[in-house]
C-alpha cells in the first residue's frame, strides 16, 4: 500500500467518491481509474505488479485527483479484505466499484483441463463475488449513517463481462461460462443492495483494442501470470473478419470502454440497476 497523493482537482461530478477498481495497472483498467480521476474520484488501484500500479497511481495524480496502490492477485484468498481495507483507510470509505480484472486461457472443451477451467472462474468469477462481499460490511454501515443523517447517497458497482458471456464464443467455454456468471451476479446484487442505495449493473465488451486482443501473427504473445505463461492475441486473419462483424467497422479503445463504465458510475444512472450494457460498436454477438 502506497500513501495517497494530496492534490485536489476542481468539483466535478465524482468529488469525494472512492473508487476501487481491479487491472488497473494497465489497458481497460488503467483507462477507466483515469476516467474516474478525471472527474474527481480518489482511486484505490490494482495490479498484479507493482510497477504499473505506481504508473496508474502517478497518472491519477497529474490529473488532481488522490490514488492509493493495493497490489496483488484478485485471486489471491486475502485480496479482497486487503483491496477494501485499502479504500477505508486511504479514503474513509467505498463509493464505486468496478471489477475489471482479467484475461482469457483458451481452448476448445475436449483440451481444456480442470485447472483452465477453474484459472479462468476464479479471477472472472470468484474475485468479483469475494470483493462484493467484503464491501457489503462497509457499504451497509455507510447506507445507515445516511439515512440517519438524512443525506442519501447512490453508490455504484460496475462488473465487466463480454459478449463472449452473453453469446458464447468458441474455445472460450472458461470465460464464455465466467462471464455469464458475471451476469447472474449482477442480477442478483442489484436486488440484495437496493435497500444500501446501490446500484449494481455490467458492461459487457465487445472488441477492444488492448495487448490481449491485438494482432499476433506469430503466436508468441505472452503474458505472465503468477509464473504460468499464457497465449494471448488474435490472429490478423481473425481480428479482420471480427472488426467485418462489427457495424462500426473497428476495434474499441480503451478510452471508450472506460466512458461506458463511466456512465453507469455518474449520477445520471441513480435509478439504473441490474442491467448490461454492450460496449461492442453495434456488434452483440
Amino acid at each position: 500500500m502506497t500513501t495517497p497523493s494530496k492534490g485536489s482537482i476542481p468539483m466535478s461530478k465524482l468529488s469525494n467518491r472512492t473508487a476501487l477498481v481491479t487491472g488497473s495497472g494497465r489497458g481497460i483498467g488503467r483507462a477507466i481509474a483515469l476516467k474516474l480521476a478525471s472527474e474527481g474520484a480518489n482511486v484505490v488501484v490494482n495490479d498484479l505488479d507493482a510497477e504499473p500500479a505506481a504508473e496508474t497511481v502517478a497518472a491519477v495524480e497529474a490529473l488532481g485527483a488522490r490514488a492509493v496502490a493495493c497490489v496483488g492477485s484478485v485471486t489471491d484468498p486475502g485480496f479482497a479484505d486487503d483491496f477494501v481495507k485499502t479504500a477505508v483507510d486511504a479514503f474513509g470509505g467505498i463509493d464505486i466499484i468496478v471489477n475489471n480484472a482479467g484475461y482469457t486461457w483458451d481452448n476448445v472443451i475436449q483440451k481444456m483441463d480442470d485447472e483452465q477451467w477453474d484459472t479462468i472462474l476464479d479471477v472472472h468469477l470468484k474475485a468479483p463475488f469475494r470483493i462484493l462481499r467484503a464491501a457489503q460490511p462497509i457499504l451497509r454501515e455507510q447506507a445507515r449513517r445516511d439515512a440517519e443523517a438524512g443525506t442519501p447517497t447512490v453508490r455504484k458497482v460496475v462488473n465487466i463481462s463480454s459478449v463472449a458471456g452473453l453469446g458464447g464464443n468458441a474455445g472460450q467455454a472458461n470465460y464464455a461460462a465466467a462471464k455469464a456468471g458475471v451476469t447472474g451476479l449482477t442480477k442478483t446484487l442489484a436486488k440484495e443492495w437496493g435497500r444500501y442505495n446501490v446500484t449494481v449493473n455490467t458492461v459487457a465488451f465487445g472488441l477492444i483494442s488492448t495487448r490481449l486482443t491485438e494482432a499476433a501473427a506469430d503466436g508468441n504473445s505472452v503474458i505472465d501470470i503468477s509464473g504460468r505463461r499464457i497465449a494471448v492475441g488474435v490472429s490478423p486473419g481473425l481480428l479482420a473478419a471480427a472488426e467485418q462483424l462489427i457495424p462500426l467497422g473497428r476495434a474499441g479503445t480503451v478510452d471508450e470502454a472506460a466512458g461506458a463504465v463511466y456512465l453507469l458510475c455518474a449520477p445520471e444512472s441513480d435509478y439504473v440497476s441490474g442491467q448490461t450494457l454492450v460496449c461492442g460498436g453495434g456488434w452483440t454477438n
